[in-house]
């Protein structure tokens, strides 16, 4: 669901008493962190696809899948042992009632009916999430690229701003090229942006391409941490609150983190391999 949607879809599998009675507690909770792992993938797979690297592409949804068991795994093993699911770890039975999806009503009553509640349901959904992708985004934004012509300064143009962020990534630059083989420090910020919105991120790659920066293994690193990522930042939170399970959310965002680094990792080095190999 959350690889055609985006993160959230996966809320209302997780509310559902016959869906639930499937899963352990630990196992549902953990829910959040396999469905955000393929947020947006159709889309980021998609725009990837656009610049004429889909077998790239194909590479990362790879290393998703990777970044998402790792994810997940992990996630399991942290808050097996907490006093939040043991208390709360009782049997989830399914829910014996016979389901109806019949609707009252005469047609224009349902109709209407059906645009409010979805209506309502995407407001609630924006306000839960906007935290994440305008002030995590935009300050994402703020510190990764500087004017557009230093000789005449800053002029208010889009995505001007104070370029600490590559300075940061210079410092630390063995790391970033050893894990993902980026060639140069901007590259950091798609993935560092996909923590709170991968959309945002993915509106980056216009000035990365017009700098020469993109080739295959960019894409595979990008759409393998994109897809994995997709926003976590933003949208666990409201997950996991969804669920009555807020108080776990570090745990939660730590085990992603690292999911979201092996994803990139391991599309990394598969590209390496199979373009080795010729066979890219």
């Amino acid at each position: 669901m959350t690889f055609f949607s985006d993160n959230p879809a996966i809320i209302s599998l997780a509310n559902d008493k016959n869906y639930r009675s499937y899963f352990k507690k630990s196992e549902l909770i953990s829910l959040t962190n396999f469905g955000t792992a393929f947020g947006m993938g159709l889309i980021v797979i998609t725009f990837m696809s656009g610049f004429g690297y889909f077998s790239a592409a194909m590479v990362g949804l790879s290393g998703t899948v990777i970044g998402a068991a790792v994810s997940t795994r992990l996630m399991q093993r942290l808050i097996k042992n907490t006093k939040e699911i043991k208390v709360q770890d009782v049997e989830i039975k399914a829910d014996d009632t016979e389901l109806s999806y019949k609707s009252e009503g005469g047609t224009f009553l349902r109709f209407l009916n059906a645009i409010l509640d979805g209506g309502k349901e995407g407001v609630n959904l924006g306000l839960a999430i906007i935290p994440g992708v305008l002030i995590i985004s935009s300050m994402i934004m703020i510190v990764t690229f500087g004017p557009k012509d230093a000789a005449v300064g800053y002029q208010g143009l889009a995505y001007e701003g104070v370029p600490i962020l590559p300075e940061i990534a210079g410092s630390i630059w063995w790391l970033f090229e050893g894990l993902f083989g980026f060639s140069n420090p901007e590259l950091i910020a798609f993935p560092i942006t996909s923590l709170g919105a991968v959309g945002a991120a993915l509106s980056l790659m216009k000035a990365f391409v017009a700098k020469g920066f993109i080739g295959g293994n960019e894409i595979a690193v990008f759409t393998a941490m994109g897809m994995c990522w997709s926003g976590y930042l933003s949208t666990h939170t409201a997950m996991l609150d969804s669920l009555n399970f807020r108080t776990l959310t570090s745990r939660a965002l730590l085990s992603h983190t690292l999911g979201g680094i092996v994803a990139g990792t391991f599309a990394h080095y598969l590209y390496v391999l199979l373009h080795y190999w010729s066979v890219l």
